[in-house]
């Protein structure tokens, strides 16, 4: 078998993902692959001299190709030549634009927040700025697909953006010349109010995570983090040589991280961690729930494997395949399962997926009883074929088959529908760009550059509940008096995060959202456990 040397395999998200693209030689069975090859090409040639009307040959190509791969596993699939554009961008971690988060509100796109070190941001575009007209055709009405097609653009050309800002007369045109515009898989990365623990969110494993995660992770060590609580709640996954890296800092050299087991023998892998790590004194909870799937269950069956920390939250998602991507002329591509991964205790930990609409919706998946699962004996009520026994570094018992369960089962918290329509139709957003159109200059000059002040002190008054409820009946979002009784905190808590974001961008949302979450709020208190399964006492 190879050694951690060898990087070429990736994982997969479960949903769009990418890999290295590179061109493998064909794994030939004993089918004569030759003859298939010919009959296809023989019932596409006469397709298309013969059907009764005229018919598009890529079509029918590509659907033949989604149907082969439809026979095989849920994760070997085609992806298209636009489609391809798109996941090139999200896990090479950049793309050519303008360099602003936005959102459509009353059919206008609205500036979120200008991103940091972006030529938006370098030209004084800020937050609350409507996108008014590009290149002098107006933009109203553009779809959130049709946008970006209008900003982004080749760095280093130039498009013109006329922006209506609150509060100032007329309109105003931005010449922006286009730059590279970096999409960071670091969502959130701060001290826990109160305490030496730190939180680092991560949403994918591109290709710059794990430069990403060590940036974040020094200078919150700079600013007294002691602990850390990784979140990996939503991460599809990405590639495997991140998560790899990523666990590298926390476990102790020589300890396996992950092994790959295919029918070919040169595609079989090993990794093993390194003298490398920053991280390995650390005591470590990482957050897991039904969306953390491939390289995330990677990371977090490694920690659970080896004792390193505790896993919280919820089961993981339970995908133990390997795909490889390989690139079409056309710019298309398709990825190929072409192993199976194992924790280091030997787990396969991917769920049975014969019914494939059965494996989307997360049937295999063991829940659990919500509290303490060390020993795991909420993670299923017998061994058997499906659900392997396997033990930890220190004996714990842990089950195969069905994803990650939690060492503390932990349910997501769960919110009224009023709370669902406030989010659906965009009333958080819409609310705070007219509260910060009156109020945004005084607190502004009150809180200046002090975030950690106005997370502090800053509270929703019964007169901007008021505001909120207002807008929300004119939205149609059909107010209810108990719902909102039951969501207040929740409500008002998101009406802090919003505000901040628009203050001081996205690095001050996930704080204040933060506060009212349940998962993290339980992980806090684990780390007495975490430090002594680790034997970091």
């Amino acid at each position: 078998m190879k050694t951690s040397k060898n990087l070429t395999i990736i994982i997969l998200t479960g949903a769009l993902g990418m890999a290295a693209g590179i061109w493998a030689a064909p794994i030939i069975s004993g089918d004569n692959i030759y003859e298939q090859v010919r009959k296809f090409n023989d019932v596409l040639n006469l397709t298309s001299k013969n059907y009764v009307e005229n018919v598009d040959t890529q079509k029918l190509t590509e659907s033949a190709i989604k149907g082969m791969l439809g026979e095989l596993d849920p994760h070997s699939v085609y992806i298209s030549a636009d489609a391809m554009k798109k996941v090139t961008e999200d896990f090479r971690g950049s793309f050519d634009g303008i360099g602003v988060e936005y959102d459509i509100v009353k059919d206008t796109i609205t500036v979120v927040t200008p991103i940091s070190g972006g030529p938006s941001e370098s030209l004084g575009i800020q937050s609350g700025d409507k996108i008014v007209k590009i290149d002098n055709v107006s933009a109203i009405g553009l779809t959130r697909d049709e946008v970006p097609k209008k900003l982004r653009g080749p760095k280093g050309s130039v498009v013109r953006v006329t922006v209506k800002r609150s509060g100032v007369s007329g309109l105003t045109d931005y010449d922006i010349t286009r730059d590279k515009i970096p999409i960071y898989t670091v969502d959130a990365s701060f001290i826990l109010q109160g305490t030496d623990i730190g939180l680092i969110s991560i949403n994918r494993f591109a290709e710059n995570t794990h430069r990403e995660f060590i940036e974040v992770a020094r200078r919150l060590r700079e600013q007294g983090m002691k602990k850390l609580i990784l979140d990996l709640r939503g991460n599809p996954g990405g590639y495997l040589d991140q998560a790899r890296q990523l666990a590298d800092e926390f476990l102790p050299t020589g300890e396996k991280i992950v092994f790959t087991k295919a029918r070919r023998d040169d595609l079989s892998e090993e990794y093993f961690a390194t003298a490398a790590g920053e991280f390995e004194k650390i005591p470590l909870i990482i957050l897991v729930n039904a969306g953390s799937a491939s390289a995330s269950e990677i990371m977090s069956g490694a920690v659970q494997d080896l004792d390193r920390g505790l896993i919280v939250g919820e089961t993981s998602f339970g995908k133990g395949l390997v795909q490889q991507q390989f690139s079409l002329g056309d710019g298309s591509a398709f990825r190929l399962t072409i192993s199976k991964y194992y924790t280091p205790s030997g787990r396969l930990i991917q769920r049975p997926y014969g019914d494939k609409s059965k494996y989307y919706k997360g049937e295999g998946r063991e829940e659990g009883e919500e509290g303490d699962n060390l020993e795991h004996e909420s993670d299923i009520t017998t061994a058997d074929s499906n659900h392997p026994k396997f033990k930890t570094k220190s004996g714990r018992t842990v089950y195969g088959g069905g994803g990650i369960t939690p060492d503390y089962i932990v349910k997501s918290d769960t919110i009224t529908p009023l709370s669902r329509r406030l989010r659906s139709k965009n009333i958080f957003w819409a609310w705070t760009e007219a509260y910060l159109a009156g109020a945004g200059s005084s607190l502004r000059s009150q809180y200046g550059a002090d975030f950690d002040k106005f997370r502090q002190k800053f509270t929703i008054a019964d007169e901007q509940i008021a505001s909120f409820k207002k807008l929300a009946d004119e939205k149609e979002s059909e107010w209810n008096y108990a719902d909102f009784d039951k969501d207040k905190i929740y409500i008002t808590t998101m009406m802090r995060a919003y505000i901040a974001r628009a203050i001081w961008g996205n690095t001050a949302f996930y704080p204040i959202a933060f506060e009212i979450d349940k998962q993290t709020a339980k992980a806090v208190t684990l780390f007495p456990e975490a430090a002594k399964i680790a034997r970091l006492q």
